[in-house]
């Protein structure tokens, strides 16, 4: 059996409210794009109906629209997803930093920071090509001249007009920061992950990912990371270029924070889809020797040790989607329209689906979206509540688990799979998503 396909499911198939916790949905926008949060504002990008982009934001507290402008993509890969603005600096004097379509000679586009409240324009920048901005501690980071040679990582001071402070050569993506130190994940033929002090560039530390998963790593499998404060876990996917070819090295390593050192690793496991974030929770699939799917382990994301297991044998025979509880207690196989099967990640013990609410994708084939000038970008992919004793949807379920959505100082935000954007505060802190911050 050939590995195709998403690990976690075998082949087939706004009006304002209020809860017991403080909480909105955004009216006007189609939410394609993760949602940000931060400086009391969430933004997004949203696909508008003559198919042009925009950049939005709502006031986090009460959920009104503070404003909006045009966005575009130049140079992002479509398996990245539809790019999201940026949010950084505190509450009353942030900023919302995204690409808008302004071109300036030879500049395709314009990275535009604004005030968060009012969208006065700040500071802008002209930009080739680039995968877009993110925050890092409190600055911006962005990889540009992203489709050319010259392709490098820069980090912008907000506060400073956007100020260059340091640049590094090739294209790079913030996995980490603080006001001290950013986490990047190098992007090569031998990808690396490198720690670097935030004001001066300087290298803290430097850890080639191949030797915790092995050589042949494929970036095209895709990656993810998450951060439990001192121990970093990291995962490399697999890609196989064409049937009947080896699989690309992957697996799952934790590296400690402070030294960049190795503290576990475990090869040929698969992240399940949907997941926590990897440094909430690790729900992982074997692959056996022959390149087919095997059973499922929980994992200790601090030490890589196995904490649970499910034999392959326990999946139905017929088509599922994995599904879990909001508490990730247990690992259940959803049958559309008809009962599916769950088991306690603690024990391996079989439970009845009766009366479970399990949380899976409200599809596996979304449709692509239908941006002007680009191709193959989908929308954030969203979850919805199954009555797994049936296999139906859920009606109004509430809101979906805090280890989708994640949450900035106690607000979780996230879009419906009609891509109404929805916040809710009811977490306290914050925490990473499936899709991290």
């Amino acid at each position: 059996m050939l590995l195709l396909g998403v690990a976690g499911c075998s082949s087939g198939p706004g009006a304002s409210g209020a809860s017991a916790a403080q909480g909105w949905s955004g009216k006007g926008v189609n939410t394609v794009s993760r949602p940000v949060a931060g400086a009391g504002v969430t933004a997004v990008t949203g696909l508008r109906p003559d198919g042009t982009l925009e950049t939005s934001v709502f006031d986090l507290s009460k959920g009104r629209r503070l404003w909006s402008r045009p966005a575009t993509m130049v140079g992002r890969l479509s398996g990245m997803g539809v790019q999201p603005p940026a949010v950084v600096g505190p509450q009353g004097n942030g900023v919302v930093v995204s690409l808008e379509p302004q071109k300036t000679g030879k500049w395709k586009a314009t990275l535009v920071a604004r005030d968060a409240r009012s969208g006065a324009q700040k500071w802008v920048r002209p930009v080739d090509s680039t995968f877009g901005p993110v925050r890092c501690g409190t600055y911006i980071c962005m990889s540009e001249f992203t489709a050319r040679r010259n392709a490098r990582f820069v980090v912008l001071d907000p506060a400073a007009g956007g100020r260059q402070l340091w640049k590094m050569a090739g294209i790079a993506e913030v996995e980490w920061a603080d006001p001290v130190k950013v986490v990047a994940f190098r992007m090569a033929k031998h990808p690396t992950l490198e720690a670097h002090d935030l004001k001066t560039g300087k290298t803290l530390w430097s850890f080639p990912v191949e030797r915790a998963v092995g050589s042949g790593v494929n970036l095209s499998g895709g990656w993810a990371f998450g951060s439990l404060g001192d121990v970093l876990v990291g995962y490399m996917a697999p890609y196989q270029a064409r049937k009947g070819k080896p699989l690309s090295a992957f697996g799952f390593f934790g590296l400690d924070m402070a030294t960049g050192k190795p503290i576990w690793s475990r090869k040929r496991l698969l992240r399940v889809y949907p997941s926590a974030n990897p440094a909430v929770a690790l729900i992982t699939r074997q692959v056996t020797p022959a390149g087919g799917y095997g059973g499922f382990e929980q994992l200790d994301p601090r030490t890589g040790r196995t904490t649970g297991a499910i034999t392959a044998d326990k999946a139905p025979r017929s088509a599922w989607w994995l599904a879990f509880p909001a508490d990730l207690t247990k690992l259940g196989f959803l049958s559309l329209g008809r009962a599916g099967a769950a088991y306690d990640l603690r024990n391996a013990a079989q439970t009845k689906p009766k009366g479970m609410r399990a949380w899976s994708f409200c599809t596996v084939d979304p449709a692509e979206l239908k941006i002007s000038g680009q191709r193959g970008f989908f929308p954030v992919a969203p979850l919805c509540a199954y009555d797994l004793a049936a296999g139906r949807k859920i009606s109004e379920p509430g809101p979906p688990p805090g280890w989708y959505t994640g949450a900035v100082d106690g607000w979780r935000v996230w879009r419906d799979e009609r891509g109404v954007l929805h916040a809710v505060k009811d977490a306290k802190g914050t925490t990473p998503g499936m899709y991290g911050l």
